[in-house]
C-alpha cells in the first residue's frame, strides 16, 4: 500500500462525477495497492464481501494489463512525436534568441 501524491490525487478527483468544486473536497491524499498488495491482502482477509471485491480488483489489474499491452503501439508513437515537437520547439527559439 502506498499513499498518492499531490499530482496523482489532482488527477484522480479530476476523473470523479461529484457535484462539489473540482479537487476541493480532497483533505488527505488516498491510499492505493499495488496488485501484489492485493493478493497480499486477499491471503488475510476471509469474508466473502473481501473476497469477492478481491476477485474484482484483480479483474481490473488484468484488464488493465490487457488494454496497457494492446495499446503499447500507441505509447510509443506518443513518444515519438513528443520528441519530435520538443526538437522543433527548440528549433523555433533558435532564430528568437538571436535576435534577442
Amino acid at each position: 500500500m502506498f499513499q498518492l501524491n499531490e499530482v496523482e490525487t489532482k488527477a484522480l478527483s479530476r476523473s470523479q462525477f461529484v457535484t462539489l468544486k473540482r479537487g476541493g473536497n480532497i483533505k488527505y491524499a488516498p491510499y492505493a495497492f499495488t496488485e501484489q498488495g492485493v493478493a497480499m491482502l486477499s491471503s488475510v482477509l476471509r469474508s466473502k464481501v473481501a473476497i469477492q471485491a478481491n476477485i474484482e480488483i484483480m479483474r481490473a489489474f488484468v484488464k488493465f494489463r490487457e488494454l496497457a499491452s494492446n495499446n503499447s503501439w500507441i505509447l510509443k508513437e506518443i513518444d515519438s512525436l513528443e520528441k519530435r515537437v520538443s526538437r522543433h520547439d527548440k528549433q523555433l527559439q533558435r532564430p528568437f534568441v538571436d535576435v534577442v
